[in-house]
């Protein structure tokens, strides 16, 4: 089956071998990540995804924040491999922080309290769906992407750090930059322990 979307989708994979060098310029990266984000569906149209893109000294600025929390917390006979594990991130060109405005979600809670409840979730799921659109933008012009989830140890001294509204909640971050080195294959479960069709 050719489609260029599911083409796009399939490009889209796990890099944690990155580089500082980028195909496209940082100009064109922005645009790219911005067009992702504003077209990535959320519920409601309520656009409650906020995103932070960080280059150079600034993206290895947040590693290091991520480190100092780390260190608090990890043995320090286990911290020589998280040390590792974290300077991979920095190695790369940059990193993208995605944020759930909070504001927005307690906003349609109060206008819509039949589904309150539900708001929290669907938050989730459209960053989840902009996190998805920006990796797989990255991928069809050469940029290598991962996903990471340190959040929330490094919450208040990023929010500090970038004077971000308090109402900003970090879901992931996106270290991203060169492919150096090759991605390996992917196994997937048979088709038929995922897959129900009727009709």
């Amino acid at each position: 089956m050719t489609n260029a979307f599911l083409d796009a989708h399939k490009t889209r994979r796990t890099q944690y071998a990155l580089g500082k060098s980028l195909p496209v310029s940082r100009e064109e990266i922005t645009a790219l990540i911005q067009e992702a984000v504003k077209h990535a569906p959320s519920s409601f149209n309520s656009q409650s995804s906020r995103v932070v893109i960080l280059y150079g000294a600034q993206s290895d600025k947040f590693w290091d924040l991520v480190r100092q929390e780390l260190k608090k917390i990890v043995p320090a006979d286990a911290f020589d491999a998280t040390e590792k594990k974290l300077a991979s991130f920095a190695a790369g060109a940059g990193t993208i922080l995605f944020y759930e405005d909070q504001d927005v979600i307690k906003g349609l809670q109060e206008q819509f309290a039949l589904y309150a409840d539900n708001f929290p979730v669907w938050s989730e799921q459209s960053s989840g769906m902009a996190q998805l659109a920006v990796w797989t933008a990255l991928a069809t012009v050469g940029v290598g992407a991962s996903l990471q989830h340190y959040n929330p140890l490094p919450d208040a001294a990023a929010a500090a750090e970038w004077n971000l509204p308090a109402s900003w909640k970090l879901r992931a971050q996106m270290p991203f930059g060169s492919h150096e080195a090759e991605i390996g294959g992917k196994d997937f479960i048979d088709d038929a322990q995922r897959f129900r069709v009727f009709g």
